[in-house]
């Protein structure tokens, strides 16, 4: 509270511009100078506000003056030093460049914070200020024309940069006048509309290189705001894409114990829930303190490390920036944790303090990070080979960074702790350990350069709107009386490509649209080591599939001997099992069960086991699902030719009869029996025979529509026929007595009307089955076990065993009169072959239900087929083969004059 009261009554002081022409600026100097600065003049300077430079000492003390605790005791962290060079690469570049601010030059004002609020609000106060003057809200001088400020590469620091630029603002005294019209800057169309002089506020704006919180409504605390890196909440979905690609259900989740961690936390933690991903243990390391507090934080810290060394989790998550993280890697250095993948945020980097053992990169060696996206600008490694202390004036980092990164010891060096040599000032920066220095530009860098060259582009969209607009501003133009606020309507939403090639886009929010680069980091034993990009975090990518990854360019722990590493609660429930939840535990710690049977797993840890395809059925391990195996009776089977074959015989067999009985017509045998009922008789069942050949193959809807259908229509004309035989039987004998009514219907008319009659019915029956439910095509998947049963579906079960029926019924009639008539006094009385063919008939039908109806495929259909030829072959059998012995074998007896002989014995025996 009491720091924002001082920075309030800064901001407040007098709002008095001093005008170089009249009033003369003579105030002190600045109390508290920052010695650790860079300075380049220009037409417009670009403040940037670094912590390179740091103390261990908590100040101030108020035991001494502040100035000389910034001059003692103090550290580098080497890598910071490219974010300057970033920034000076750039404005170089662009100064270079008289296509995007012609006559025109860029400065810089290069502000060290020290790793400490107070300092942070300091610095960007001093970049208020007259240069070398501590006068806040003054401003005595045109040359120090500060248009833009690039924040801190730590959150903390942006936000304190943040805090003073939002609250500064200047009422400007002279009027600006707008003029009506439109302006297009790129694919930007910004319409300004104004014909009055307004009152314009001086804001200043900032743009940041580094993590900014994703606080709730950070927009209107922090209007002025730019972010030159992505959204922080698309690296958290990039997260959960990571540990889901890798299958990396177990984790530990390590975040610094601040604002910043517990908001990573609380935005992380339910993400995890949402998306089936566990946390082993939830570990807070303390942030970056002073060096009094050391002895505690590590006391602290050891009493932690347990949690990690025990963790059954193979991948620890971890939030924070590489300095909060520092002694955390250092207690890590002397432990024992192996065989652990650290998968990192982009706030943390592998970097170092000079005096520390640069051997920490080994722990790290195999990690995975998330890294803001970078490229390399031509020239700019160039740019790096020139440095020297020598090589400006105006560099106030040079010195700190030069002794503490080689070791050694320049001899303007005062105040800083003695090194092991004294510098030649030809030390080369590709010899630094990349811990310490790297020669390619880093993603933080390289989001300084491009927040660089926006302001340079919303610069060049002033000049343009200007010299557009130059009459109606009364002849200014160009860069006159440029102020930060009229850059803020060219810079949200910008869009331009860099010198490197790459577009870069600010979106409405001031938001980079880029996403993150996934960075696999190899370490050697000689503390160097290699960024190895491995994948890419799009976030315009369509949801699902904003992660790309190349696993095989990734090098692992060495404990895992490049084998992908697990990190699961418990080993996988392979295939044929599934996962089964363990009571008290969370849902990534579970039980394996095995499949219930018919149900099959083809996946690790699958939540529950499957039923297979309907052409499909489980193996014997139940891991996989096997086609079914198409099953019909076919004719390239043993059954199907041997049932074949016998139909074909019987066939042979009946026209043999056929043809026998027609030679002999004229026989006493033939025309004893009713020939013409012999013929029907006989072509019904050659056709019976033949029909059963309709079962046999590929059932398709020709077969399904004849099989049933003929087979029931002809078996009807068969047992008409031999109903009619037997009735005529027992008419014919009925007639012999005197005075018989019934003579009248003895002759070809009845046993015609008896065929046809008996005949039509069962045709109505079939009739009425096609017309409501034919018999079609049909792929039976369940009622065999692997196999699928290519059949005819009878389409009516109800009018399938009625056909059965009404031929049943026949037959039973059949046999009723003919066992009655089967001793009637008659030449060539057929009543008793009648009996026993229609015995035969029954029992096989009898028998062919129950068979049926237990068997399943193509056994069925042979079912059917053999009581078809069985039953007519008893017909066959028992009615024509005693008659063709007697006109093959006994043509003696087949006379009239024998016959007559033969009945007049009969009566007398009787």
């Amino acid at each position: 509270m009491m720091v924002l009261v001082v920075v309030l009554l800064l901001v407040l002081l007098g709002r008095t511009v001093c005008k170089a022409h009249s009033i003369t600026c003579s105030m002190n100097s600045d109390p508290l100078p920052i010695s650790h600065e860079f300075y380049q003049p220009g037409d417009f300077v670009i403040g940037q506000i670094v912590a390179h430079i740091f103390s261990f000492q908590s100040f101030p003390l108020f035991l001494e003056h502040p100035e000389e605790m910034l001059n003692r005791e103090l550290l580098s962290v080497p890598k910071h030093y490219q974010y300057l060079l970033a920034l000076i690469f750039a404005v170089k570049e662009i100064n270079g460049n008289s296509e995007i601010l012609p006559n025109v030059t860029l400065g810089f004002h290069i502000l060290n914070s020290y790793y400490f609020t107070k300092m942070a609000y300091k610095a960007t106060l001093n970049l208020l200020s007259t240069q070398r003057r501590f006068v806040p809200n003054f401003k005595c001088s045109f040359k120090n024309n500060l248009v833009a400020v690039i924040g801190g590469h730590c959150s903390e620091t942006s936000v304190n940069v943040a805090t003073i630029l939002s609250l500064y603002n200047i009422p400007q005294v002279g009027p600006y006048i707008q003029p009506y019209g439109d302006f297009t800057y790129g694919d930007q169309r910004k319409v300004i509309r104004s014909n009055t002089p307004e009152k314009r506020l001086h804001v200043f704006f900032q743009l940041t290189f580094g993590s900014f919180p994703p606080v709730q409504g950070s927009k209107i605390l922090f209007p002025s705001l730019y972010q030159m890196v992505p959204n922080e909440v698309y690296q958290y979905m990039g997260i959960v894409r990571l540990l889901h690609h890798f299958r990396w259900t177990w984790i530990g989740l390590v975040a610094v114990d601040d604002d910043n961690g517990d908001r990573f936390l609380q935005a992380v933690v339910p993400l995890l829930t949402q998306n089936r991903l566990c946390y082993s243990f939830m570990l807070k390391t303390p942030k970056r303190s002073y060096i009094g507090d050391l002895l505690d934080i590590l006391t602290a810290l050891e009493k932690q490390l347990p949690v990690l060394l025990e963790s059954t989790a193979n991948v620890y998550l971890t939030y924070g920036d590489t300095s909060s993280l520092c002694l955390l890697r250092m207690l890590l250095s002397q432990s024992l944790i192996v065989g652990k993948v650290w998968v990192v945020t982009s706030q943390w980097d592998f970097e170092t303090y000079a005096i520390q053992t640069i051997q920490l990169t080994g722990i790290f060696h195999g990690a995975i990070s998330f890294t803001v996206h970078s490229n390399q600008p031509p020239g700019f490694q160039k740019f790096l080979q020139i440095v020297r202390p020598s090589w400006s004036k105006g560099d106030g980092f040079i010195q700190a960074f030069w002794e503490q990164a080689f070791r050694c010891s320049l001899n303007i060096s005062d105040g800083l702790e003695e090194n092991s040599g004294t510098c030649s000032g030809m030390e080369k920066l590709e010899s630094l350990p990349g811990a310490l220095f790297e020669m390619t530009m880093t993603g933080h860098s390289y989001s300084v350069y491009n927040a660089a060259y926006a302001v340079a582009h919303a610069l060049h969209a002033v000049y343009i709107y200007r010299s557009r607009h130059r009459r109606l501003l009364g002849g200014r133009q160009g860069f006159q009386n440029v102020q930060p606020w009229q850059l803020h309507r060219f810079l949200r939403g910008i869009s331009f490509n860099n010198s490197a090639g790459e577009m870069v886009h600010l979106n409405e929010n001031g938001e980079l649209v880029e996403g993150f680069d996934i960075i696999n980091w190899v370490a050697f034993p000689n503390s160097s080591f290699v960024r190895v990009k491995v994948g890419k975090l799009n976030s315009l990518t369509p949801q699902g599939q904003e992660l790309t990854i190349n696993e095989d360019l990734i090098v692992w722990p060495g404990s895992f001997n490049q084998v992908l590493p697990r990190s699961v609660c418990n080993d996988y429930c392979h295939p044929g099992y599934s996962m089964k939840k363990k009571e008290g535990e969370t849902f990534c710690c579970y039980d394996c069960a095995p499949c219930p049977e018919g149900m099959v797993s083809e996946q690790n840890d699958m939540d529950a086991c499957v039923i297979c395809p309907e052409d499909g059925y489980p193996n014997k391990d139940q891991d996989q699902c096997i086609l079914k195996v198409i099953t019909y009776l076919s004719y390239k089977e043993p059954l199907g030719v041997i049932l074949a074959i016998l139909a074909i015989g019987f066939s042979l067999i009946t026209v043999l009869v056929l043809g026998t009985f027609m030679k002999n017509r004229e026989t006493a045998i033939v025309k004893a029996n009713n020939r013409s009922l012999t013929y029907i008789l006989l072509i019904s069942l050659l056709l019976c025979f033949l029909c059963s050949l309709l079962f046999i193959g590929q059932p398709v809807t020709v077969t399904c529509l004849l099989r049933q259908l003929t087979f029931g229509i002809i078996f009807s004309l068969a047992l008409s026929s031999v109903l009619a035989k037997t009735i005529t039987v027992v008419l014919a004998f009925m007639a012999t007595k005197p005075s018989s009514k019934i003579r009248k219907w003895v002759g070809r008319r009845l046993a015609y009307l008896i065929v046809l009659s008996c005949s039509f019915i069962q045709v109505g029956i079939c009739t009425l089955w096609l017309s409501t439910s034919a018999p079609f095509p049909y792929r039976d998947m369940h009622s065999l076990n692997g196999k699928i049963i290519l059949e005819c579906n009878e389409g009516s079960a109800p009018m399938f065993y009625s056909v059965l029926t009404y031929m049943g019924f026949m037959a039973f009639v059949s046999f009723t009169v003919a066992f009655l008539a089967r001793k009637l006094p008659d030449s060539f009385n057929e009543a008793k072959f009648i009996t026993f063919s229609m015995l035969v008939f029954c029992s096989v039908w009898l028998t062919f239900i129950p068979t049926y109806l237990s068997t399943r495929g193509k056994y069925m259909v042979a079912v059917e087929i053999f009581s078809i030829l069985s039953s007519s072959a008893g017909l066959l059998g028992c009615i024509f083969f005693p008659k063709c012995y007697i006109i093959i074998l006994r043509p003696d007896l087949n006379n009239r004059e024998q016959i007559i002989h033969r009945n007049k014995i009969k009566q007398s025996r009787r």
